[in-house]
This record gives structure tokens, sequence and C-alpha cells, in this order.
């Protein structure tokens, strides 16, 4: 398939790579986004294996097929584990369109709590009260029947939380992934600040958190609007991420 399929596509997910990496929620050449593009989830969108998320262009990204075990011989081949995570989850879980991966920081730290919930404290907290799916069985990297086992895991929900590994986070576009992963960042960096003062949390009831949470929901065209003032400025400082 010519690489000229899907190019919105393409520069969506571009534009999220590169911000990803501007804002430290990358970390090396590890972690990875895909996108899905065939009605069943399982053609999609992935970065190639050894690419920094700052360098990643639109044509950089490669367009596999979640049932094709020929991937890993190909010259441009995705990670090992994202290819074993981002195959099962577009396989299992069609309805993730967009699903990206990372070890940031703030995330992660909370990951590696043995409570890993994030209460309700502030709006950001809130948005996400209800919907994060926490992943309290690790068994090593996301690889064979690990991969499948997390990929089962989110259960409806835009977040999950991968105890003792990371953050994924999975939405219908691009724009609503990226918006979800960079407040769950917020959110969380909030929340672990918070920890390290020992002082007392004040801690929203339950139906401040849901009440916030359906407000955020109900925000009018949010994600989108953020997304494209990221792809404005992307365009302004760094338009070969289109090419």
């Amino acid at each position: 398939m010519d690489k000229l399929d899907h190019w919105q596509a393409r520069i969506d997910l571009a534009c999220a790579f590169r911000w990803a990496a501007r804002l430290g929620l990358h970390e090396a050449i590890a972690n990875h986004f895909s996108l899905a593009v065939s009605a069943d989830g399982r053609q999609f969108l992935i970065n190639p294996y050894g690419k920094h998320f700052s360098e990643i262009r639109a044509s950089d990204l490669i367009l596999v097929d979640a049932d094709d075990p020929s991937t890993l011989d190909r010259p441009d081949a995705p990670d090992i584990t994202a290819w074993a995570l981002h195959g099962a989850l577009h396989r299992n879980q069609p309805q993730a369109r967009c699903v990206l991966h990372t070890h940031s920081k703030y995330a992660t730290a909370l990951a590696c709590l043995a409570d890993s919930h994030l209460p309700p404290i502030e709006q950001n907290c809130m948005r996400f009260f209800e919907r994060v799916a926490i992943d309290e069985g690790f068994d090593g990297m996301g690889l064979g029947d690990e991969a499948e086992r997390v990929s089962r895991l989110l259960d409806g929900k835009p977040v999950l939380l991968m105890g003792n590994h990371g953050v994924m986070v999975a939405a219908t576009s691009v724009a609503q992934a990226f918006d979800d992963l960079y407040y769950f960042e917020r959110a969380c960096e909030t929340y672990i600040t918070a920890l390290a003062t020992g002082r007392p949390l004040r801690i929203a009831s339950d139906e401040v958190a849901r009440k916030t949470a359906r407000q955020w929901l109900e925000y009018p065209d949010f994600a989108e609007k953020h997304f494209a003032a990221l792809r404005r400025m992307l365009d302004r400082e760094e338009v070969e991420y289109r090419l």
C-alpha cells in the first residue's frame, strides 16, 4: 500500500509524536503510538523501531496488519513490544482507534504506588474519575500472553494505568487520545506533587467528582480544538512533520 494512503491520519499521528517529545512524555526510542485505519482495527499505523519521537514524520509511519506475523521481518519493523501490545489491542478492542503508550514521568510514578488510584483532588483528576482501569498483574514486558492479557483490561475506559510499567490511552481519534494523555499526565503530576507535601489532601466527594467528569465529557469540541492548536504551532515551527 502506498505511503500516500491515509495521509491526514499520518499527519495527525506524527503531530502527536512530536508533541509527546516536546512535553517530555516520551522515553528515548521506547514507547509507541498507533492508529487504526481499517474498520475492524486490524490495519494500523505505528512508529518504526529506532526513531525518536521528535523526528517522526508522516511518511515514517508504517502500515501493518495485526494478523500478519511477517511484520517483524520487514526492514522498518516496529519494536517487538509495540507490535505485540498494539497488535493485540487493535485485534481485541476495535473501538480503540488510537492507542498511545508512554512511560511518562508522573503517570509511571502513580503506576509504582501500591494504591495506584487517582483521587479527585482537582478538576483534571476528576476528569478521570471512574474512567481509569488499573493493571495490577504485571508479568514482564508486553510480549506474547502478556500482550493479550493487557489488551483485554480497558473495559470501556479511556486510560489503562499499567502497574509497574506506564500508561496506555485509547480513544476514537488522535485528538481525543492525545488530549486524554496530556491531561492524565497533568492530573498525575498534581497528585504526586500534593503527596510530596506530606499534608492532608482535600478530596472531593464522589458526587462532585462524577459531576465534574460528566462536565468534561460534555465540554464542546475541547480535544479537537486543543489538537488543532498543536498542529498550528508545528506548522509554524516544525512543518517537516507533515512530510
